[in-house]
């Protein structure tokens, strides 16, 4: 596709109709018609000048490309020119708009039978995979009449993940040592609750460390020796239904604010603590699995370690968007029963502030309970108080509304009690403390043996 620039615009507004118009209504100035169609040939000739010089132009961009939310970042491509000859390129992608590119499009010289890179500066504000499939590249005419344009096909995806590095500087203090650089295995109270082998007796044994059968076998007391259990299993359990759509952060806001670049859901918050989590289980030395689900379970990866494994995870979790529906529960402990053998530290972040979907919760938890260490995190919803906490009433409004989270509150410290039967932990936490309370029950399960 050939387009006339600005500089043909202006010569034919200027020159080509002003001469044509005057020359058609006075003869005697045909020769101002000679000069337009001595433009016009030009202009013409301009054109067919470009011809096809952009074949053997070729774009190469990486199959992927990870960004970090709010993080300034780059998306490099290479431009390859197969011809014999010197080139200038106009190269532009067609991103979408929450990428944040700060220009599509870049002049590039091209040496022959060489390349170039081209780098777009960026800054994604959205969560999520994007496609870019089109790249266009265009040449001006040896005249500069004209621009020639080709649009290329390419195959890559844009990742943007959420960015981590501010939640992970906020939690160093509570999982690293001070002034190191390292996360430091935590030191563990107690004997230990893994089986390790068998001994004779020794003055002072426990009876419940005796091995009855073992005695009885060899005729004489025989001892059960225990060591601390260093590799554990945890697994986080992300909502992705209709509930982890609002925005704790503001509330006039609802659930069509999603796309909101500003806007951070609670589904966003849930990506992020998990992703804190499984960070600080990799450096204490713990198998690391996430799960997310809606109606249905919609991700599920096994515990695992090591740096490919956790991207796995991050992979996973990247794209991960609220559903409009309701959660399952029923469906999703029967799953954890059926692929989660072993006992393992399970990590809720959900919402429960909907009577219906608290009680379903409780409802099937006893299923899950006695095999696993079950913990529940819920952001607390804006306006969920004690009454006579915070700011002053200024008006009626205000105090309906604080009683309104008063009662919010109490359901809620009455499902603690419920799901404290049944050993569970129910947590409401802060919206802006998750990442640091997610660790520090962590670390303090860890430290205890509870698992």
């Amino acid at each position: 596709m050939i387009a006339p620039r600005s500089i043909l615009i202006w010569l034919t507004g200027a020159v080509l109709v002003p001469a044509a118009l005057v020359s058609a209504g006075d003869p005697s100035m045909g020769l101002l018609l000679v000069v337009a169609i001595i433009v016009a040939a030009v202009a013409a000739g301009d054109a067919v000048a470009v011809g096809d010089r952009l074949t053997g132009i070729e774009i190469q961009l990486p199959l992927v490309t990870r960004l970090s939310k709010g993080v300034e970042g780059q998306i490099a491509l290479q431009v390859l020119n197969r011809t014999d000859r010197q080139m200038r390129l106009r190269v532009a992608i067609a991103t979408d708009r929450r990428i944040g590119c700060t220009e599509i499009d870049r002049w590039v010289d091209l040496p022959a039978r060489g390349g170039a890179v081209v780098e777009f500066d960026c800054l994604p504000n959205v969560r999520g995979r994007y496609d870019l499939r089109r790249c266009c590249i265009g040449m001006v005419s040896p005249l500069g009449l004209w621009l020639r344009r080709k649009t290329l096909s390419c195959d890559s995806e844009i990742r943007v993940h959420p960015d981590l590095m501010s939640e992970r500087k906020r939690v160093s203090a509570v999982f690293l040592n001070r002034g190191g650089m390292g996360a430091h295995i935590q030191r563990q109270v107690g004997r230990g609750r893994e089986f390790d082998n068998l001994r004779e007796y020794v003055a002072g044994d426990g009876y419940d460390e005796i091995h009855w059968k073992a005695t009885a076998k060899r005729a004489r007391p025989i001892t059960k020796v225990f060591r601390l259990e260093r590799t554990q299993e945890v697994n986080v359990i992300i909502d992705a239904s209709r509930l982890s759509a609002r925005v704790p952060e503001l509330p006039d806001r609802t659930t069509a604010d999603i796309e909101d670049p500003i806007a951070s859901t609670m589904l966003e918050r849930f990506v992020t603590a998990a992703m804190i989590l499984g960070m600080a289980a990799d450096r204490q030395g713990d198998r690391f699995g996430v799960m997310s689900f809606s109606d249905r379970v919609d991700n599920f990866v096994r515990a695992r370690t090591g740096q490919v494994h956790y991207r796995a995870c991050r992979d996973a979790l990247y794209a991960l968007q609220p559903k409009m529906v309701a959660p399952d529960f029923s469906e999703l402990f029967a799953f954890i029963r059926m692929r989660l053998r072993r006992r393992a530290l399970l990590v809720f972040l959900t919402s429960l502030d909907d009577p219906i979907v608290a009680e379903n919760f409780a409802h099937c938890l006893p299923l899950i309970a006695r095999q696993h260490l079950v913990v529940v995190n819920m952001i607390r919803p804006w306006g969920v108080g004690r009454l006579f906490c915070g700011n002053e009433p200024s008006s009626v409004d205000d105090i309906y509304r604080n009683l309104g989270g008063h009662l919010r509150l109490g359901r809620l410290e009455e499902l603690q009690k419920d799901l404290q039967h049944t050993g569970a932990r129910f947590n409401l936490v802060d919206n802006e403390n998750l990442c640091p309370k997610l660790v520090s029950q962590y670390i303090n399960l860890k430290h205890r043996q509870l698992l």
